[in-house]
């Protein structure tokens, strides 16, 4: 199976990569591409993006780097779209994860968050 992975922050990268490892064991022949951080890179896949590119905290900070997260938004639905997994996972990180599941919900995918 093919499985598209987002995680924001660093609490989704250690979870990611929890996660990423269970799969490649139930799932030898799993592809994973992914929105992560290094520990989900050293549990196999391809990275898309760090996290770190699109790590907010705080209201300024967003009005800050407000275009930034549009684009990667933009960007992601554009890759998943082009990647077609079978599975997105959506991990932490609310602000971007509940717009890609709503955008690929409304197209049948199988989203999880």
């Amino acid at each position: 199976m093919r499985y598209y992975i987002i995680a924001g922050e660093a609490s989704g990268d250690l979870h990611g990569s929890n996660l990423m490892k269970g799969l490649h064991a139930e799932d030898p022949e799993a592809d994973i591409r992914f929105w992560g951080g290094e520990l989900m890179l050293a549990s196999g896949g391809t990275m898309v993006r760090s996290y770190k590119e699109g790590a907010v905290m705080g209201f300024t900070e967003v009005i800050a780097k407000g275009f930034k997260l549009l684009e990667n938004i933009r960007f992601c639905k554009k890759d998943i779209v082009s990647w077609s997994p079978d599975v997105v996972i959506l991990i932490d990180y609310p602000s971007v994860n509940m717009k890609i599941a709503k955008f690929y919900h409304r197209r049948v995918m199988r989203v999880f968050y």
